[in-house]
């Protein structure tokens, strides 16, 4: 094994969410880590309410979708990841008021990419066709993200990455008994 690969544990029966900015790499390190019937993304719940997962008037009918479907999976006992900004306080509420009723523990990873980074991403994906959220959302995400670190810190089961790199590092998420 590569000495700087990093192997990180999970129960079996949790409540992950994702933090960060438009274009920290959250759906992509999902789609490596987790089957896709596990990840519950925000686009996609958006794109199956108005065919458009960029469709901003479409959040609320959304996230009611993210939480319904959290919810069933909660209560069926399952790995459930949150492929969201999630980057208020007030929008992890609803999802953790969900792990705490299902008794289901919360892991929380943060992605703490620099701004250059996360607009360069959005650029890239704009290109091809997806969503590029601009450099000033970017920014704005960002500030909201270092002003809820204290709160993802209360949560507990907290990982930082603070670089692409030590996203990359990451070769597998394993899986123990909760």
């Amino acid at each position: 094994m590569d000495p700087a690969a990093t192997v990180l544990t999970i129960p079996d029966f949790c409540l992950v969410l994702l933090v960060g900015a438009s274009g920290a790499g959250k759906s992509t390190f999902a789609a490596r880590h987790f089957r896709p019937t596990e990840v519950v993304s925000s686009d996609r719940c958006r794109a199956l309410v108005s065919d458009d997962e960029s469709d901003q008037a479409a959040s609320a009918a959304a996230f009611e979708l993210v939480h319904l479907i959290t919810a069933k999976r909660l209560a069926a006992r399952r790995l459930t990841v949150i492929d969201a900004t999630n980057l208020k306080v007030r929008d992890r509420r609803p999802l953790l008021a969900l792990a705490r009723r299902f008794q289901a523990p919360v892991v929380t990873f943060a992605f703490l990419l620099d701004a250059a980074t996360c607009v360069a991403r959005n650029r890239e994906r704009g290109a091809r066709g997806g969503r590029d959220v601009g450099a000033k959302v970017v920014a704005m995400q960002q500030i909201e993200l270092r002003k809820g670190m204290p709160d993802l810190r209360k949560i507990g089961n907290l990982t930082a990455f603070e670089t692409g790199a030590a996203v990359d590092r990451i070769t597998e998420i394993r899986r123990v008994p909760s």
